[in-house]
């Protein structure tokens, strides 16, 4: 069984709006809860911030422990679900790439740092007082969402904006000043980050991706070196890894089958390559996870 993908509009809404969606946490919850009950992507960026409950999200194979203050960001293609531990309470919302980028042209979603990499945590912290804070702004989105007033589409991409710019500034608070690096170093990242997602079934070597940048091999991994403290190599070999991760868990595919979708020229060798960077087999690995 395939590992669904959700769309926007497959959310029950009370006020719909095209490409946007926004409810209080438990509320999203009750209306959703067979949407939502097992492992699934999106298909759209999602934003969350828990102001009550606890348990655990896992994103990507990657566990995070849930509790008041905490905000999660979601890209498109990324595979979650949540736990519960204690009702949980707080406010959601997400939306299409268009919805925001159509609006504010000079500013891409993908130059927030929680959405532009895989490599970036898909989570943040905040302090009771930030918290506090974040939540009023929330609670105006979703007020905003309920009711059907003039340039309303317009008032909540603005205020979505004024979110992610105070989530911005906290997330990069605690990024020493030497640590930040050129924009033309992280305009680079970004855009290999980009092409590595889109290619990384066929192109498993440093140097297409060099070329597709216009700059060389050499130049590509000192930028990820000084950046991520890896290789351009460790980056491919990473997002190859997470995807042959989703197809061996969620989906009923025979291994060899998903060995040869992932491009390798045998089944050993991707067994093989799986076992040395996590520790188990493929079939173990599928066995592991879904006897939790």
């Amino acid at each position: 069984m395939n590992i669904p993908v959700l769309k926007i509009d497959q959310f029950q809404e009370e006020i719909p709006l095209n490409d946007f969606y926004a409810n209080t946490f438990s509320n999203h919850i009750k209306l959703n809860k067979t949407l939502i009950s097992r492992p699934h992507k999106h298909n759209f960026y999602l934003c969350v911030l828990f102001t009550e409950g606890s348990g655990i999200h896992e994103i990507d194979f990657n566990s995070y422990t849930i509790n008041p203050g905490k905000v999660f960001f979601l890209r498109p293609g990324q595979t979650h679900f949540w736990k519960f531990d204690s009702k949980p309470e707080g406010f959601i919302f997400f939306h299409t790439q268009e919805f925001y980028e159509l609006k504010f042209i000079e500013h891409k979603l993908n130059e927030f740092p929680y959405y532009y990499s895989f490599q970036n945590p898909p989570v943040l912290k905040l302090s009771t007082k930030k918290s506090s804070i974040l939540k009023k702004k929330f609670q105006e989105i979703y007020s905003e969402y309920l009711k059907k007033r003039a340039f309303r589409e317009l008032k909540i991409v603005s205020l979505v904006n004024t979110v992610y710019i105070d989530l911005l500034r906290r997330y990069t608070a605690n990024i020493q000043q030497e640590n930040r690096y050129s924009s033309n170093y992280l305009s680079i990242l970004e855009k290999a980050d980009i092409l590595i997602n889109e290619k990384f079934h066929e192109e498993k070597l440093p140097n297409f991706y060099a070329r597709q940048l216009n700059i060389t091999t050499k130049h590509l991994n000192r930028v990820i070196k000084e950046t991520l403290n890896k290789t351009t190599s460790e980056l491919i070999s990473e997002r190859v890894i997470l995807e042959a991760k989703r197809l061996i868990v969620h989906s009923d595919e025979n291994l060899a089958n998903i060995a040869s979708r992932l491009e390798f020229s045998d089944y050993s060798y991707f067994s093989k390559i799986f076992k040395s960077k996590t520790g188990l087999s493929p079939i173990n690995f599928r066995k592991k996870y879904l006897n939790k």
